[in-house]
């Protein structure tokens, strides 16, 4: 994770993350076949526990008001990548990556706004995927998320992490809410 977060995935080695892990190259060959897999068993782990915080956090709060849903799902995937920046940069694309990483980590952010949906469904009592905001809105709403939270990361936003997680929430919250109240005006 440390060299792929700070940019030196293109040029790193197995001698090398050997070397810094202080491992054995024969470690290495016993649980990936290369780089490539070792970088998607990285974006899988961190991938597996923000879902995992995001989905624990929303059915914790499920008998709360959607506000309330939609703060504490945020609030628990945002603390998943910023309390180590390096998972956010690493699995919201900060990082200078090989093609096959690209697309995993696509394949993974896909997986993850599919979560999204399923919880949309669920929480908005309507279906979304009748509307043709359900094509637009999960990605909107995990792209502009990801752009913020690398942004916050890098330093680029004046906000606490508290606040700047309110303020996430929030626009969850809208994005969410605004959208459902659309697909059921739509359909009636």
């Amino acid at each position: 994770m440390d060299a792929m977060a700070a940019n030196e995935w293109r040029s790193a080695t197995v001698d090398k993350v050997c070397a810094a892990a202080n491992l054995n190259k024969r470690y290495f060959y016993e649980s990936f076949i290369d780089l490539d897999a070792l970088s998607a068993a990285v974006v899988d782990d961190i991938a597996e526990d923000v879902r995992a915080a995001t989905v624990g956090a929303a059915a914790a709060a499920a008998q709360q008001p959607l506000e309330v849903q939609a703060a504490a799902g945020v609030a628990a995937a945002v603390r998943a990548l910023v309390d180590d920046p390096r998972r956010a940069r690493v699995l919201l694309g900060g990082v200078a990556a090989s093609p096959e990483l690209h697309r995993h980590r696509t394949e993974v952010m896909h997986r993850l706004t599919d979560v999204l949906i399923d919880h949309g469904r669920s929480v908005h009592g309507v279906e979304l995927e009748a509307d043709p905001l359900a094509s637009v809105a999960p990605a909107f709403i995990v792209g502009g998320t990801a752009e913020a939270i690398l942004s916050f990361v890098s330093g680029d936003v004046g906000l606490s992490l508290d606040e700047f997680i309110v303020q996430l929430g929030s626009l969850w919250f809208i994005t969410g809410n605004g959208a459902a109240q659309v697909a059921r005006a739509r359909r009636q």
